[in-house]
């Protein structure tokens, strides 16, 4: 849509954005802060695995160091003027989401979930916890939705019937989008190039969120 975007990516302990994206390069310093990486395409990110000297040493932190570098990615990081900044937060309802919607403007979350019932009841806690912080809850997506057999065309539910419109319809919310199962963006995700997959299951969520926002 032309706009401009950032990814802080809060998931401290299993950051993944920057392989989705081919970033191998380490984030830089300047007399200002902390500069964020830049994908090919012009996305700026932000994400512990840029400044660990190895991608796969974990980090094995107790939660108030967690909590402080999710803070520090929001007040040290050289950010540019951007449109949209997108938080990659891991799911639960933890220190991390906690961190991030005490200390971050937020115009609202996305939860994002799978279909089985158990996930269901994850993303009622997740939404709650939205509730009780005060964050306006912008819309469900579901992941893994479905599955179109490439021989026959017909969709099929690899993890049982979806329970996402019956969530979203108890809290007063919309389902942004279904996404379906689909090897091309795993492909994609795993060579490093997320931001060239050209499916359009977004397209619509993206207006609608523009269209909220704008309000």
């Amino acid at each position: 849509m032309g706009k401009s975007v950032a990814i802080l990516d809060a998931d401290i302990t299993g950051p993944s954005i920057p392989k989705a994206f081919g970033i191998t390069e380490k984030a830089m310093g300047s007399e200002f802060g902390i500069l964020p990486a830049e994908t090919e395409t012009g996305i700026e990110i932000m994400s512990i695995n840029l400044l660990l000297k190895n991608d796969t040493d974990p980090v094995v932190w107790r939660a108030p160091m967690i909590t402080g570098t999710v803070k520090q990615f929001w007040t040290d990081v050289v950010w540019n003027d951007v449109d949209y900044m997108f938080v990659d937060m891991p799911p639960g309802t933890g220190d991390i989401p906690l961190t991030v919607f005490q200390s971050l403007p937020l115009d609202g979350i996305i939860v994002v979930a799978s279909p089985q019932e158990l996930v269901s009841m994850i993303v009622e806690k997740a939404v709650k916890m939205a509730e009780m912080m005060n964050v306006p809850l912008l819309g469900l997506v579901e992941n893994m939705s479905y599955f179109v057999c490439p021989d026959c065309g017909k969709k099929h539910s690899v993890f049982g019937d979806s329970h996402i419109d019956e969530v979203a319809e108890k809290h007063g919310t919309t389902v942004l989008a279904k996404l379906p199962i689909d090897p091309e963006l795993a492909k994609k995700v795993d060579e490093g190039k997320a931001e060239m997959f050209e499916g359009n299951y977004f397209d619509e969520a993206a207006a609608q969120l523009e269209e909220m926002l704008n309000k």
